[in-house]
């Protein structure tokens, strides 16, 4: 094992496994949606539309494999496919068979095609991968929620390695491993890995700084090696035998740690036996909280899809070492019209677009072109990849545990949608809108005293909350008194609403409702947190941005004593109303209430502690990490760098005389040296 493998991959492979089957990187052709030299092979001048137009385009295309992309009169592009031959491929489009509704709407609106050609087939399905993510065609199968998934991470640029929660590109020196379902899951792992191994979490900076050992050496979860409490030599075994369990050698690792608790027992040094003793029991937390732990899938992903009532689920559980590192169900968006084997299919070259690819993919059912799938992803990461649908065996049971799993989430997801959906409709009702809003955004502010003032968005719709269109707003102007709400939600309002005025236009609400494509960007309604006051500073607002008619605002004033329950809703043309103490839409209001509060809050929180933990050294240009630990090795502490002579700055490593200029000059507003 090496870190060179483990930043390539970002999963830790043993070197001496399947050694002939490892493909060159140079091998494998880069592929990506960015800078194609996409061509239309032939100028639609006369404006034809649909098959026709397919059928013109059909004359001038080769027999070569390559990557098509079909697009509306707009120039939004409907779908993304991949050929073997592209002249074969599109002229099934233009021979006018018997498609599905979902095929013949998007030919019927296809107003323009362009075309690349690629080298090879497997060449076609990654780029055609790549693009599908990147431009989101609203007729292919699309992966909604992508997000990265956190590693471990044991840097390998210090003496004393430290190990982290990782997420993101692997560019810092080390070794990865994972992936893990969720942060969570990292999370409880390091802080067993820390009583076991004894392994540090501070930032290099403050390990470079420590003077005595901190908290985590007194509880035992940490060897301070920052303070010499464990030679280097010593610390490097342990960070050995941490990586030696993250890549499946767990037995061994246990065995000796047994051997040693039972010889400091048999020497009569039984603190240093109970050490040991402690460590096994974080070693065996470790894995009895990883469910099934299969003798046969050293590493893999296990793919399942319960596909029904237009509804597709995929859960995915992840293997590596030989130990279960947690699973995650997918909704991807499909037409109701494709089978379970199409979306899964769809879903799986998407999936692997941005992550590393294990050695083995094992599937609950067939997919469409699976050896070709196998090639491409083995030309993706350099070593081969087997793609099974297990038919016997522990394997067999592993995919049917996943299968089990996919159905009780897809239970659940439906269950959630429909109840969703039915209190949105009970909330259109109870606020008279003309139609049952598609997207919610709940508005608060959080200060303490006017400081770190903050304003929150929380976003809701019919899949429930939408974290990733959460905003937050730090309060930038002078001019608002410190603690004016009216003032706070004045900014945050202009500030949100002129922006997507500027990206998106303002909406016709005096045409019928029409459904859209995606989760819109306009808000259907508003809800603020306040009463008769917030809601005229509001509507002021809506008013000077002329978007009075394009959204409807909405005031949730807290009830007497602040009680739950008995809230006051303000809504322009009606007087003021509560609701009776029971009723569901009361309870749907105050939960997207207080998750606004909650995101104000912990966003006020955020940079409260931000600025706590500010340093004056921060605040001067050209100051990096680097230097700034220079200065505080050098002198202990910012106040002392402050009060430092020029000449002094100078002897600092690292900062040259412009540099210690510019650091005196800013703490030192007359420039004047002092000796």
């Amino acid at each position: 094992m090496t870190s060179g493998k483990a930043e390539e991959s970002g999963i830790v492979y043993d070197e001496r496994d399947d050694e002939d089957d490892d493909l060159s990187p140079a091998d494998a052709a880069p592929v990506s949606a960015h800078d194609i030299d996409w061509s239309d092979g032939w100028k639609n001048e006369s404006g034809l539309t649909g098959q026709d137009l397919i059928g013109e385009f059909v004359k001038h295309l080769p027999n070569s494999p390559g990557v098509y992309r079909m697009m509306n009169a707009a120039g939004d592009v409907l779908y993304v496919g991949k050929a073997r031959s592209l002249k074969k491929r599109v002229s099934n489009y233009a021979q006018g068979r018997v498609h599905s509704n979902r095929i013949a709407r998007m030919v019927r609106e296809t107003a323009n095609m362009e075309f690349v050609t690629t080298r090879t087939e497997t060449e076609a399905l990654l780029l055609e991968a790549n693009l599908i993510k990147r431009l989101r065609p609203r007729f292919n199968v699309l992966l909604r929620d992508d997000k990265s998934f956190p590693y471990i991470l044991i840097t390998g640029d210090s003496e004393a390695p430290a190990i982290y929660k990782h997420r993101g590109a692997r560019a810092k020196k080390g070794d990865y491993f994972g992936p893990f379902a969720s942060a969570g899951a990292v999370g409880r792992t390091i802080n067993s890995l820390q009583r076991a191994f004894l392994i540090r979490t501070c930032t290099d900076s403050v390990y470079e700084t420590r003077t005595r050992p901190c908290l985590l050496h007194q509880i035992k979860r940490c060897a301070a090696p920052c303070t010499g409490e464990i030679s280097v030599s010593g610390y490097a075994e342990l960070i050995n035998e941490a990586k030696d369990f993250l890549s499946g050698k767990s037995h061994k690792v246990k065995e000796e740690m047994a051997r040693s608790m039972n010889a400091a027992a048999e020497e009569l040094d039984f603190e240093r036996a109970a050490v040991f003793r402690d460590r096994l029991a974080a070693l065996s937390h470790v894995q009895s909280h990883q469910g099934i732990n299969p003798a046969s899938v050293e590493e893999a992903d296990v793919f399942a899809i319960h596909h029904e009532g237009g509804l597709s689920c995929i859960q995915v559980f992840f293997f590596r070492t030989g130990q279960n590192w947690g699973n995650r169900a997918y909704f991807p968006k499909a037409d109701p019209s494709l089978s379970g084997a199409d979306v899964l299919g769809a879903f799986l070259t998407q999936f692997y677009d941005d992550k590393p690819v294990p050695r083995q993919i094992l599937l609950s059912q067939e997919v469409e072109e699976r050896e070709l799938l196998s090639l491409a992803l083995s030309e993706k990461s350099g070593h081969k990849v087997s793609i099974l649908i297990p038919q016997r065996g522990e394997k067999k049971d592993i995919t049917g545990h996943v299968l089990a799993n996919a159905r009780e989430a897809h239970g659940r997801k439906l269950a959630e949608t429909a109840s969703q959906e039915r209190l949105l409709k009970g909330f259109a009702e109870t606020f008279a809108l003309a139609y049952t809003p598609r997207r919610i955004e709940i508005y608060d502010n959080s200060h303490i005293m006017g400081t770190n003032a903050v304003g929150g968005m929380v976003v809701a719709g019919p899949d429930g909350f939408m974290k990733s269109q959460y905003r937050k707003f730090n309060i930038r102007s002078t001019d608002i008194t410190p603690g004016d709400d009216f003032g706070m939600m004045r900014e945050v309002m202009t500030r949100r609403f002129q922006r997507l005025i500027k990206e998106e236009g303002i909406p016709d609400r005096s045409q019928p409702a029409v459904e859209e494509e995606g989760f819109p960007a306009w808000p259907d309604v508003i809800l603020i947190d306040g009463g008769q006051g917030q809601m005229t500073a509001v509507r002021a607002i809506l008013a000077e941005l002329g978007i009075t008619d394009a959204v409807t605002a909405i005031g949730v004033a807290k009830g007497a004593d602040r009680e739950a329950g008995r809230e006051r809703f303000f809504c322009l043309g009606k007087p003021d109303f509560s609701l009776p103490p029971r009723d569901p839409v009361l309870y749907f209001v105050q939960r997207l209430r207080d998750e606004a509060h909650r995101f104000a809050i912990g966003s006020h929180r955020a940079r409260r502690k931000k600025e706590m933990v500010k340093n004056p050294l921060d605040e001067i240009a050209g100051i990096g990490p680097t230097r700034k630990r220079a200065l505080l090795q050098h002198f202990g502490t910012a106040k002392a760098v402050s009060r430092a002579a020029l000449a002094d700055l100078m002897a600092v490593d690292g900062i040259s005389e412009a540099v210690a200029r510019q650091i005196y000059n800013h703490f030192n507003e007359n420039g004047a040296e002092r000796n």
